[in-house]
């Protein structure tokens, strides 16, 4: 088992979820149930199976729950160029957005491999 609290990626994560907050809190109010909901669903869903993964007995399970973290991060870039595309949020706001995104995905794949070396 891993404490969670102490993983870089976790940490990443759950300031990720404010940032993605702040911004479909822009969003016109039509959007509250749809490209909004599955925003916060996604980004939510980062650091929760990250943390839900570290409680798990072995890394083998632990791995499962990051592909699962993947899974939603990639999502989530899919939502956030949807969002530029319906000119919900700007450039400058797409390119801030995607990069941190980006570094998400590189660093639960660095964790993936760490884990997988350990094995």
């Amino acid at each position: 088992m891993h404490n969670f609290k102490e993983l870089k990626i976790w940490q990443k994560g759950r300031n990720y979820v404010k940032e993605i907050y702040l911004t479909v809190s822009k969003f016109p109010p039509e959007e509250k149930f749809a490209l909004t909901s599955q925003m916060k669903r996604a980004v939510i869903s980062i650091p929760s199976n990250i943390a839900e993964g570290a409680g798990r007995r072995t890394d083998k399970d632990f791995l499962r729950f990051l592909d699962i973290a993947n899974g939603s991060a990639f999502e989530l870039e899919t939502h956030i160029y949807l969002a530029y595309d319906l000119d919900f949020i700007n450039e400058e706001t797409l390119n801030n957005l995607i990069t941190n995104i980006e570094e998400i995905e590189k660093m639960i794949f660095g964790f993936k491999k760490t884990l997988n070396e350990n094995d």
